[in-house]
């Protein structure tokens, strides 16, 4: 069984840096904690309590995604919809709500989802953005619930990881064959070492 301790990063793409810090340090209130660079190429990093970061890749000639409402289904290529990030509780949640309106950007009104409340809203990047609180009425960690009518056929084998879907490893890489590269990112910790 594999175990996985949460997601460490997200990583999103901006064409303008300047812009998308103004949104999620300064609006947000997000820490930005880490940058590097090269000519037409940034990484920089924002921090989410616990082990979660958002990094966004500035590239020059990206563009923006057409506007899309979360949750509603699209044609043609597409490979996320929204992220969903969880506020500590209420009042957080309605204080963003507020810093949101204040600086005229479109968010939704607030919408009970059974397990979270929830608003809605839109990076300057088109990123659909969900911001929620968890509420004491349900817990959806505590027990399966599958209510789609026609689940997909994968669904109906139960919640559980099953083996045999997959080969088994016949040959794992022993502790002498690990080996590790260099990585772009390290030169956030030069001099350090």
């Amino acid at each position: 069984m594999i175990h996985y301790k949460g997601i460490n990063h997200i990583a999103l793409a901006t064409n303008d840096m300047d812009t998308t810090i103004r949104f999620w340090r300064d609006l947000l209130g997000m820490k930005l904690i880490a940058g590097i660079g090269n000519k037409g190429n940034r990484q920089y990093f924002f921090e989410l309590p616990g082990v979660s970061l958002i990094a966004f890749f500035e590239w020059p000639e990206a563009e923006p995604v057409p506007d899309k409402d979360a949750g509603r289904p699209a044609k043609g290529p597409i490979v996320f919809d929204h992220l969903c990030i969880e506020m500590t509780d209420g009042e957080q949640f309605w204080a963003l709500k507020d810093r949101l309106t204040a600086a005229g950007v479109w968010v939704t009104e607030a919408i009970d989802n059974g397990f979270i409340h929830s608003i809605f809203s839109t990076d300057p990047n088109g990123i659909q953005l969900e911001f929620c609180y968890s509420i004491e009425k349900h817990d959806i960690h505590d027990k399966y619930r599958m209510k789609d009518p026609s689940p997909s056929n994968a669904a109906k084998e139960g919640p559980a990881p099953l083996s045999g879907k997959w080969p088994d490893v016949k040959k794992p890489t022993s502790k002498n064959e690990r080996k590790v590269y260099p990585g772009e990112l390290r030169k956030l910790f030069e001099g350090e070492e």
